[in-house]
């Protein structure tokens, strides 16, 4: 593939090579990049923010799109090389380092902004629950997964790829698998493939869930024990909490013989509520 060719060159030609305590592998088909963007209908006004664009196989559509970009780069060589290649246009800023540890609501002022994203696997989850909690400000992202996570992400109740992630997210936005991506199309390439998801978060839940961290601990304490029915999965978080298992099912009308991966986003809401 020429664009692999590319990729390669310009790395060497910034002294640059992928690191893996970053998780970089790039993306370098520009197909799947034009793909990408096409899929976050973005317009003049639109205002986006690229965690990790690396060698820029997205950034150059994104700023041909939207009225403002940013980008959050780790790798000081990539950051400056992406500041160099931008710096004629005012409508690029690059911001260099973690996106887990910058003060993103600080330094991106603007009410509404779209993530759009080849997401490093090895930060993957904690990006995504960052901007659970950044929702307000960031209401949609359009980010590359692996696979088997974009899975998860989007499963729902009784299928074999349900779990908390599925839980937590889903009852804060509306989660779609717009398309797949093979490991071709990046630089290394990974051991799996790649999905794009797309997420619509929601301010409030999508469900009555009462105390949100109260639910969130009912969630991942319910498939903390995949395999146990949930009478003894939440046995001792009813202990914690001064309450009788028995009266926290029959007051959530639902059977404690059951287990975490057969209840959907309505019944977990029902659970935590009567652990209240």
């Amino acid at each position: 593939m020429g664009a692999r060719r590319e990729a390669r060159e310009a790395l060497a030609a910034a002294g640059l090579r992928p690191r893996k305590r970053w998780g970089q592998h790039f993306l370098c088909d520009p197909a799947v990049a034009r793909r990408i963007v096409d899929t976050a209908e973005l317009g003049p006004r639109s205002v986006v923010l690229e965690i990790g664009p690396g060698l820029g196989a997205l950034t150059d559509e994104l700023a041909a799109r939207a009225g403002r970009l940013y980008l959050v780069e780790i790798d000081p060589g990539l950051a400056t090389r992406l500041a160099v290649h931008h710096a004629d246009n005012p409508r690029v800023r690059v911001l260099a380092g973690d996106v887990l540890a910058l003060p993103l609501a600080e330094i991106v002022r603007e009410p509404s902004v779209t993530v759009v994203a080849n997401l490093p696997y090895n930060i993957a989850t904690p990006v995504l629950f960052r901007l659970l909690d950044l929702r307000a400000r960031f209401p949609r992202a359009v980010v590359m997964l692996q696979r088997e996570m974009a899975a998860r992400l989007a499963a729902r109740a009784g299928s074999g790829d349900y779990g908390v992630t599925s839980v937590l997210v889903q009852a804060f936005s509306e989660v779609r698998v717009a398309f797949g991506v093979s490991r071709r199309s990046f630089l290394p390439r990974p051991d799996v493939d790649s999905a794009l998801v797309d997420i619509r978060w929601s301010v409030g839940p999508r469900a009555d869930v009462g105390d949100v961290e109260l639910f969130r601990a009912v969630v991942r304490a319910a498939f903390g024990q995949r395999r146990k029915m949930l009478r003894n999965a939440l046995a001792r978080l009813a202990a914690q909490r001064g309450l009788a298992a028995e009266a926290v099912f029959a007051r959530a009308a639902i059977v404690p013989t059951a287990r975490a991966e057969t209840l959907d986003l309505g019944a977990f809401a029902r659970l935590a509520r009567a652990f209240a």
